[in-house]
């Protein structure tokens, strides 16, 4: 199995210089190649509107001397040869770049990252869906290296030391965990962070065996549903009645935040206090990432913890749900006074649609992070012999889990009393419940139109909802005590 160990590296003087000029040639060669796709869309394509009112590209008359073919991984790669023979001039800054002082493997991946940006904006990826517009990098982070340039020299108790092709010395790795049994080194990323430079290592370990999701078969004992709350300190329900609590990372760093954006922009640019309040304001922000991380990993290991084979969530459109409320025209101007005796104003052809409060919440959902937290899931599930299923969330979290009936129709409605069961009935464990059934195929077929139910299954498993409800009347939970 493919496997990332990160560990923190400790470069020499010398060797921070020679990777920041590496980084330097890798940035220019990045923008290079952009710069050199979008000069042939400008010289050698133009618009054409026929008749019908469509567009069309076709080639325009440029002469013979100036017409090439459409550039792409194999032709800009084949350039770096010729780069390497001389020293290139930087035109805006007079700077001179040596090519040859870069491994080849690692100038040949910046080409594959591009050709892999301008096919996400002109193709898209599998599912069709496409990026924006490739951008230039005013900044070049990561560097990678194949095996084939890499040695490992020595391995101590705490220490790894490196070999790579072209770096004086040797590079020293801090090991704070062990490397797996009878790896095998596929290739590593040097990046350059806020608190220093990192080795991300690609490892083939045998030890740990691949996984192979279509051999299990999911069942009631040995899945899990789990719902995304966001309501207050929640951050998932679970169809077992636990709720874990969330981390909010940037809610509480907000504050503070502000503060050092706040001096930093009120000093002058190209300053030394400027520079220090900017790498100040790097650091709270590597927190509070590295907060939400760490949170993401001890929540997955947590659900994990419990042995199930299958877990159920749901399939959010992440990107519309933080998406701005569309904008609601007025169409007639009215004058509104100023105060009294001086001259009205037209108060604008807009009315009030909710953004205000749209806002906050579009920054708790980028705060709680879901997708991060649902592709480390993924990952920290197949190691451990499990597999993570995404399911449609439609009507979930609005029906009873043991009866075919809508109750939780408004987002305020967190409880529900069932006078027939004499239960609390808590939303979001019902909606975990349902999420299970939708793995399961257990979960009524709804009408989308009218809302009326076609067909349902829920007697087949009420005894084992009201099980759970009856066991868990307050659904707060040892799995807490887990992820703190």
């Amino acid at each position: 199995m493919i496997l990332n160990y990160q560990y923190r590296c400790y470069p020499e003087t010398p060797q921070k210089s020679q990777l920041n000029i590496w980084l330097r040639v890798c940035q220019y060669w990045y923008n290079w190649q952009i710069g050199d796709r979008f000069r042939w869309w400008e010289r050698n394509r133009t618009n054409y509107v026929i008749p019908s009112g469509d567009f069309c590209y076709i080639s325009c008359s440029l002469p013979p001397l100036e017409l090439r073919d459409k550039p792409n991984f194999y032709s800009q790669k084949k350039l770096l040869p010729l780069k390497k023979k001389d020293l290139t001039i930087v035109k805006h800054s007079g700077e001179l770049l040596d090519f040859s002082i870069v491994p080849s493997q690692t100038l040949q991946d910046v080409s594959q990252r591009v050709e892999l940006a301008f096919n996400r904006y002109i193709k898209g990826d599998i599912n069709g869906s496409r990026s924006g517009k490739p951008r230039f990098k005013n900044r070049y982070r990561t560097l990678r290296i194949e095996s084939q340039a890499i040695k490992i020299k020595r391995v101590e108790k705490n220490w790894l030391y490196l070999s790579i092709s072209k770096l004086k010395g040797w590079l020293k790795l801090r090991l704070h965990r062990p490397l797996p049994e009878g790896f095998s080194l596929k290739n590593i990323l040097i990046t350059r962070k806020t608190d220093g430079w990192y080795c991300t290592m690609c490892l083939d370990a045998p030890s740990v065996p691949n996984f192979t999701p279509e051999k299990i078969t999911a069942t009631w004992d040995n899945s899990l549903g789990i719902d995304a709350v966001l309501f207050e300190d929640d951050y998932l329900a679970t169809s077992e009645g636990n709720k874990l609590p969330s981390v909010k990372s940037y809610r509480k760093n907000q504050d503070e935040l502000a503060k050092i954006s706040q001096r930093k922009n009120a000093k002058k640019k190209g300053s030394k206090a400027r520079r220090k309040l900017a790498k100040k304001e790097a650091r709270k922000h590597q927190q509070i990432a590295r907060a939400r991380k760490d949170h993401a990993y001890k929540t997955a290991h947590a659900l994990v913890r419990t042995h199930k084979k299958v877990f159920f969530v749901e399939n959010l459109n992440l990107q519309g749900l933080r998406k701005r409320n569309k904008a609601k025209k007025d169409g007639v101007h009215k004058p509104r006074l100023r105060a009294a005796g001086t001259t009205p104003y037209h108060q604008g052809n807009y009315l009030p649609n909710g953004q205000s409060a749209k806002s906050g919440l579009n920054k708790s959902w980028s705060d709680a992070s879901f997708g991060q937290f649902f592709e480390i899931f993924s990952y920290i599930a197949e190691k451990a012999g499990a597999v993570v299923k995404k399911v449609n969330p439609a009507f979930t979290s609005q029906f009873l889990p043991y009866r075919d009936e809508f109750v939780f129709t408004d987002c305020t409605i967190r409880k529900y009393w069932d006078e027939i069961e004499k239960i609390w009935v808590d939303r979001d464990i019902c909606a975990s419940i349902n999420l299970k059934r939708v793995g399961l195929e257990l979960f009524p077929t709804v009408n989308r139109r009218s809302g009326k139910i076609v067909s349902s299954k829920t007697h087949s498993t009420t005894k084992e909802v009201l099980a759970v409800l009856k066991r868990i009347p307050e659904a707060y939970t040892d799995l807490t005590v887990q992820c703190r």
